[in-house]
């Protein structure tokens, strides 16, 4: 680091970048609250998607035994076409939302088939988009972690450093700079009394 430049103009300097920092640091506690406040959104909406998927499993479990019969083909039945994901832009981050999620379910014979396919294709089809809609919310928390985790080393970066840091070098300064003032005080006391005593 440069050495502390002991004089009026660094004592200047370094009480403009106080300020600064001063002024900065509600703005960057703020943005961090908030986007404490989207994690929480996002870890809500995550857990609303695995109670959907979980409620699902029963559903899944009671046409398990129906969807091994050889009889009926299945495979395939469900096919995702197309995923059309946006990104979004919350407080400086950007953020992956799913905007649509095209499945096309192949053609089957209604009258041909078991009555239990329908329930079943639908079942899988919910179980798809709500894979595909955690992997989002997923990767939404994951990034609103990395960036809270960013804010708050900004935050403390200019809350326990940079201003305690130049708060302690004006101190440094300006007791400088009054031990200065009162050493010439002294001198010029001493270099009266010798013209003084010399006269």
């Amino acid at each position: 680091m440069a050495r502390l430049a002991l004089n009026k103009a660094s004592l200047t300097k370094l009480n403009r970048q106080l300020k600064a920092y001063q002024d900065v640091l509600p703005s960057l506690d703020l943005k961090r609250r908030q986007l404490l406040g989207e994690q929480a959104k996002a870890k809500q909406v995550q857990r609303a998607i695995k109670q959907q998927l979980e409620a699902l499993e029963p559903l899944i479990a009671s046409d398990l035994l129906m969807l091994s019969n050889r009889e009926v083909d299945l495979t395939d039945i469900v096919e995702v076409v197309g995923v059309d994901v946006i990104e979004e832009n919350v407080m400086g981050t950007r953020l992956p939302k799913l905007n649509q999620v095209d499945i096309q379910v192949r053609a089957y014979a209604l009258l041909g088939r078991p009555h239990w396919v329908e329930r079943s294709v639908e079942v899988i089809k919910t179980a798809v988009e709500l894979r595909l809609q955690l992997q989002v919310a997923d990767r939404r928390r994951e990034l609103l972690g990395q960036a809270v985790r960013k804010i708050t080393q900004r935050v403390n970066l200019f809350d326990k450093v940079l201003i305690p840091q130049a708060q302690a070098d004006i101190k440094k300064i300006q007791i400088y700079l009054s031990d200065a003032e009162r050493a010439a005080v002294v001198n010029s006391k001493i270099a009266k009394r010798k013209k003084g005593a010399v006269a």
